[in-house]
């Protein structure tokens, strides 16, 4: 209970320069010793770990998905089964979401960032600032 640890927000950046060292995370790390934005932190880590565009984005999909599948196991106390069922029958939508990522990251690279679709909403990170900022937590990770 309480306030998160104050290296909550860094977790991610921590856990990515323990698993794969490198000289961008270091910088990363110095330059927002609170932790950066999730999406950075990933694609550095990924960068770090020798991932391609398509792996990364994989592996954004995955998160995206599994934290929310963990969570209701958590919360809800469903069956972790049922729970990796779902994620399984996800697994075409998500080669859905990750080719759509390519194709656009492919296209802002050829045509400027006005190539980026707004496709999805932030809701889930401003859950997670809310959850951060309240004073009891509802599972400890």
């Amino acid at each position: 209970c309480g306030s998160p640890p104050a290296d909550w927000a860094g977790s991610s950046t921590r856990a990515g320069r323990a698993t794969w060292p490198s000289a961008e995370l270091d910088a990363l790390a110095r330059r927002f010793p609170k932790g950066a934005h999730q999406p950075v932190v990933l694609g550095v880590v990924a960068r770090s770990a020798g991932l391609g565009p398509a792996e990364a984005a994989y592996c954004a999909a995955y998160e995206s998905v599994s934290a929310p599948a963990t969570a209701t196991v958590r919360l809800l106390s469903l069956d972790p089964f049922d729970a990796t069922a779902v994620l399984a029958r996800l697994a075409p939508e998500t080669d859905r979401v990750v080719d759509r990522a390519l194709d656009h990251a492919e296209r802002a690279v050829a045509h400027g960032l006005d190539e980026l679709p707004a496709a999805s909403g932030p809701l889930q990170e401003i859950a997670a600032q809310a959850h951060a900022a309240r004073p009891v937590r509802l599972f400890a990770s």
